[in-house]
């Protein structure tokens, strides 16, 4: 964790407490002490620091933290948005916290062709269950704006009815191998959408259909990448 992130509901004031494993973290790993500062924020909000005013120790992993918040920056924003064909729920489990940790605002997973069916019903899309991976990743990169996840099962109405209202603006790009452009310059400040197929990959109609709505080809090359592999490199040769 290189910046402890705080809910507004536990802020109160200028006052906050922190228990479990964030507190944990504070005493075992930054050896938190009473006067010392630490690298805190709101998730969704500003980051700034905190000082520890207090350490009650109850008993052995339930100790209290009290501290004294100072949140008045601003934290990075985001600067992409994407289009994922989700691959299995323990590779979208590892890839979550990644793409927080990028800079990835808004994430729609779509049911393209290759996506298995079963992966909707997955315990991972409960909010309760993704929302924990986000904030592990923002702590991570020390920022504190909250990726949003949404789902369209229906990848061809999405395309053709919402996709423009949802991303109104921004460059658009999809990956795969072949026919890419190779013109297409990694070195802009334009907002990005990226859309990233599922392990089998794009169908050659899909791809079609994300042309007809201004997505230009980009291949990382000709080895066959997993995608949460496909993912980071994009995102990387992006920022």
């Amino acid at each position: 964790m290189n910046r402890i992130l705080l809910e507004s509901s536990e802020i109160d004031e200028d006052r906050a407490v922190l228990t479990g494993e964030r507190a944990r973290h504070v005493l075992d790993v930054l050896h938190g002490e009473v006067g010392q500062v630490i690298k805190t924020g709101e998730v969704n909000g500003k980051i700034g620091q905190s000082e520890i005013v207090k350490i009650s120790n109850a008993e052995p992993g339930k100790e209290e933290l009290h501290l004294r918040v100072t949140h008045d920056k601003e934290g990075l924003k985001p600067w992409c948005d994407l289009i994922l064909a989700p691959p299995r729920p323990r590779a979208m489990k590892r890839l979550l916290p990644q793409l927080a940790s990028l800079g990835v605002e808004r994430i729609v997973l779509v049911g393209a062709k290759k996506v298995e069916k079963d992966f909707w019903g997955a315990t991972l899309l409960k909010e309760e269950n993704y929302r924990p991976l986000f904030i592990t990743g923002l702590m991570q990169s020390g920022t504190s704006i909250l990726p949003t996840l949404s789902f369209r099962r229906n990848f061809r109405k999405f395309l053709t009815e919402e996709i423009d209202e949802t991303f109104p603006f921004g460059r658009r790009i999809v990956a795969h191998p072949y026919g890419a452009n190779d013109n297409l310059s990694a070195d802009t400040k334009e907002r990005l959408l990226l859309a990233v197929g599922p392990e089998g990959g794009w169908t050659e109609e899909e791809v079609e259909l994300l042309e007809c709505k201004g997505f230009m080809r980009y291949s990382l090359g000709e080895r066959i990448l997993r995608t949460d592999t496909a993912l980071i490199a994009l995102l990387s040769r992006f920022m």
